[in-house]
């Protein structure tokens, strides 16, 4: 496999957490539980942005400490091996307060 230059696998994660807003703009808590087309939607792209975040090198995670990395790949890992006990409450709430968060910081890196 050959290896994705950093600035791509940002662009990557960026575009994830642009899409996944797109998904769920306009939408509460409840009317996303029932949306099974948007959640699947969503979990594939948490899954993409901890797999561009996996292959980020390690010097530039650890020099960019301010964004929780080992978090955001752990979530990747849940949803691969554990994909049928997902808890759509964790995704929103997830998608609530810390996506945001995550984005406002990953702006920062594409300066």
């Amino acid at each position: 496999m050959s290896r994705r230059a950093t600035p791509l696998l940002v662009e990557d994660i960026w575009e994830a957490i642009e899409k996944i807003d797109r998904y769920v703009a306009g939408l509460d808590r409840d009317t996303f539980k029932k949306d099974d087309k948007t959640i699947d939607s969503v979990v594939r792209n948490l899954e993409i942005i901890g797999e561009a975040a996996n292959r980020l090198p390690e010097n530039f995670r650890i020099q960019r400490s301010e964004i929780e990395w080992r978090k955001i790949i752990g979530l990747r890992n849940r949803i691969v091996h554990d994909y049928f006990n997902i808890d759509v409450e964790i995704v929103w709430e997830i998608l609530q307060k810390d996506l945001p968060n995550f984005k406002s910081k990953l702006a920062l890196l594409r300066k």
